[in-house]
């Protein structure tokens, strides 16, 4: 008996006449032939009668096994045509898969990534910029819905007065009595393009504010200032005073707004030239331009040094230099102060011009001091490097270090950073207390490492040192702490002030009521401190740290903290509402809207999840109300 031919395995699965793949069947069939056991077997009838069996069998298979299914995908698969009229007909799934066992596979179909949606086609999609980029103005849209569903419930109920109490439906007076929601509320409906609300806050600020700063009583020079004053400031530069920005036609010509200013302003000035030093009283009676100090004789060193970049930009525009003049004497005098590694205590004397007692913090009292350091060098621009007010700059600094240095720690077990207080001063104890106020710090941190500018376009200029790479990692490290401020707590918002686990410091049984958050631990929140007043700090930190380093997850933790506004602090008659516990499900209300919801909070959400050239960090600065003022006052 002969050989067979030396077939290689080329020759077998191939023909190659063609050079085509041949079919299973074809290559089993050939081999077989071809092969000396074929003439041995085929040469008996149990050989012929296993034979014909191995092949019904085969056939059998095929016609009746439903394969484990597999990446090989058919084309009625990928487009999703077909799948009912398979399911209707045995007898068409016969046909078919007959006709599959012949049919060669087709080829793998192109892998999509893992966050490819399908259409309403069944065809797959995989995200475009575009869709992203309409997904945030879908988002930004929430926000502005959620601006006119504030400000309609304050118009109904509570117009002219400063505060809405959106549960009991009425309107109080908590800051004077000048419809503080109404100016703070102005510019912001500028920015969102929101005429009818311009068009009535404007009429309103045209027809009563001026007769209101005449007669109303005594008010705080500090949140007079930010609130009203900053917002009055605002709305004139964006509705195109100045050359400002126009972005608004409704409402009064910018000069109403200009106007009404400087009668406010004219009447804050009593409180520096009524003090004994260059630090300013706290309290001034409107109706006839005189001042006192706040009971006790203090005043808080944050609010005398937060006054600066509202009256320097009075001046600016009204062309009356005695705005600034008296403002920036605040910030030489302390310029001259003993300090703590540029860290100050939270009072001073207006009659002594010192310092007064010894504790230190970046919460209230003693947080936006550190901010306008910053911010009022800032304002004066492109001759900042050499100015009158590089000395401020040059305190920022020095202050950075020692919050670095002096009040930044870490928690445990998962080493959350936060910054801390002293409240016997350097030589006491720390205290791993942080109050959401001190989360401004974040974004105020990642702007003085970049001047306003992404930190790409730093990088690029080599603009950044390594004390502002430092700075900007805290600020980054601060963020997430912050975001876990919230995502730790049972409704998903921050309480007002949170304590932390150190190896030094513990609590137990103060936890925020979120058992799946990784942080539970780490952050302690005592049932006095455990109400949220709608507070900004958080997202205007990531609305910058968003602008500066283009990390989408600063979006995604605005979005997370807005949805949770929406769903525990939204009154359905109009209006949201401050909470008295969030770790508590449901929560219950604190009957107030902040005007701050509406000044700071929803413009910085708006403006977070919108186009970044819209109110460019390196063309403005924002006072600590939210209300932007141009940088470079030089003529």
């Amino acid at each position: 008996m002969s050989k067979s031919l030396p077939y290689s395995r080329k020759d077998v699965d191939y023909d190659n006449a063609k050079f085509r793949h041949r079919s299973f069947f074809k290559v089993i069939t050939q081999t077989f032939l071809t092969s000396n056991r074929k003439r041995d077997c085929i040469s008996c009838s149990t050989g012929k009668f296993l034979f014909l069996i191995l092949i019904f069998g085969v056939v059998y298979v095929g016609l009746t096994h439903n394969p484990i299914p597999s990446r090989v995908v058919s084309r009625d698969q990928v487009f999703g045509i077909g799948k009912n009229e398979e399911s209707n007909s045995s007898t068409n799934n016969g046909v078919e898969r007959l006709k599959k066992f012949w049919r060669r596979a087709p080829r793998l179909p192109p892998q999509l990534p893992p966050d490819t949606k399908r259409n309403s086609n069944g065809i797959d999609h995989v995200p475009t910029a575009l869709d992203v980029k309409a997904l945030w103005i879908a988002r930004q849209q929430k926000v502005k819905e959620a601006f006119t569903h504030a400000w309609s419930g304050y118009k109904k109920y509570a117009m002219g007065y400063d505060e809405l109490m959106p549960v009991s439906q009425l309107g109080t007076d908590g800051l004077g009595g000048l419809g503080a929601t109404v100016v703070d509320a102005l510019d912001t409906a500028m920015i969102m393009g929101i005429d009818e609300v311009v068009a009535e806050a404007g009429s309103w600020v045209e027809e009563n504010l001026s007769e209101r700063i005449s007669k109303k009583g005594q008010v705080n020079l500090f949140e007079t200032t930010i609130r009203v004053l900053g917002g009055l400031l605002s709305a004139y530069h964006l509705s195109g005073g100045e050359k400002g920005m126009n972005v608004t036609h409704a409402g009064p010509k910018p000069a109403v707004y200009l106007e009404t200013a400087k009668n406010l302003g004219d009447r804050l000035l009593s409180a520096f030239t009524s003090s004994p030093t260059p630090i300013p009283f706290s309290d001034v009676i409107l109706h006839d331009s005189s001042s006192h100090p706040a009971p006790g004789g203090l005043s808080s060193t944050s609010e005398v040094s937060t006054l600066q970049l509202e009256f320097n930009y009075l001046s600016y525009v009204s062309g009356d230099q005695k705005y600034s003049l008296e403002a920036m004497k605040v910030m030489d005098h302390i310029k001259t102060l003993p300090k703590v590694e540029g860290l100050v205590p939270i009072y001073i004397s207006p009659h002594s011009g010192e310092f007064s007692g010894e504790n230190i913090r970046l919460g209230s009292r003693g947080d936006s001091y550190y901010e306008y350091l910053l911010k009022v060098w800032l304002q004066s621009g492109t001759s900042r490097d050499n100015n009158s007010t590089s000395y401020l700059y040059e305190m920022y600094k020095e202050a950075m270090n020692g919050v670095r240095h002096r009040l930044v720690q870490k928690s445990v077990p998962n080493e959350l950073v936060f910054v801390g207080e002293l409240p016997s001063g350097p030589n006491g104890g720390f205290s791993p207390k942080m109050d959401h106020l001190v989360c401004f710090l974040s974004g105020t941190l990642a702007l003085g490492a970049t001047k306003g500018l992404t930190k790409k376009q730093a990088m690029e200029n080599n603009m950044l040192n390594f004390e502002d790479l430092e700075n900007l990692k805290l600020a980054e490290d601060l963020a997430k702490t912050c975001f876990e401020m919230y995502s730790v707590t049972s409704t998903g918002l921050a309480p007002e002030i949170a304590y932390f686990h150190t190896q030094e410091f513990s609590e137990q049984g103060h936890e925020g009521g979120n058992k799946s958050s990784e942080y539970i631990n780490d952050i302690i929140i005592r049932p006095a401190d455990r109400h949220n007043l709608l507070r900004p700090e958080t997202v205007e930190s990531l609305f910058v740290l968003y602008r500066i380093t283009e990390d989408l997850k600063y979006r995604e933790w605005g979005w997370e903290i807005f949805e949770a506004f929406e769903k525990y602090t939204k009154v359905d008659t109009g209006g949201y509402s401050s909470l008295d516990d969030v770790t508590t499900i449901p929560p219950p209300r604190r009957d107030k809207m902040e005007t701050f919801f509406l000044g700071e909070t929803l413009k910085y959400l708006y403006l977070l999840f919108g186009d970044s050239s819209h109110i460019p960090l390196d063309k403005f600065v924002f006072n600590t109300e939210a209300h932007p003022i141009p940088i470079n006052l030089k003529k």
